[in-house]
């Protein structure tokens, strides 16, 4: 990965509210680790990222990203973590941001970003 490496996001229905994405999009859960779990935009792209994500039994609305910069501009570490069926996954490693208000903090920045880059893909049958 470098600077320019589009780190792709699969977006959950549960984080469209009222049309608009919510910052758990980009803010890791309690299983996470604190590692929010990507796919590399060198080894894949969006709309096969969305297709393998859905194909694994997962559901996603779309597709939206940041950059490895954005992430480095706002202190977060991003690495690729390849897993056996998955060799684009990366994350963005939130371990050491200092407490969870920061951690949200730092979601809602990187949801404006993605937000703003607009969706990378959306299937035909989304509204």
């Amino acid at each position: 990965m470098n600077s320019n490496t589009l780190l792709l996001r699969q977006i959950h229905p549960d984080w469209i509210q009222a049309g608009r994405v919510t910052s758990q999009a980009f803010r890791p859960t309690k299983k996470d680790t604190r590692q929010l779990s990507v796919s590399d935009g060198n080894m894949v792209t969006a709309q096969i990222s969305w297709e393998l994500h859905v194909r694994r039994g997962h559901l996603s609305s779309g597709v939206l990203a940041v950059t490895v910069q954005e992430c480095d501009d706002i202190g977060l570490e991003t690495r690729s973590n390849p897993l056996p069926e998955q060799p684009e996954h990366a994350i963005i490693d939130f371990n050491k941001v200092p407490s969870n208000s920061q951690v949200e903090k730092l979601s809602k920045g990187l949801t404006v970003i993605a937000i703003q880059r607009n969706w990378c893909f959306r299937p035909t049958n989304n509204n």
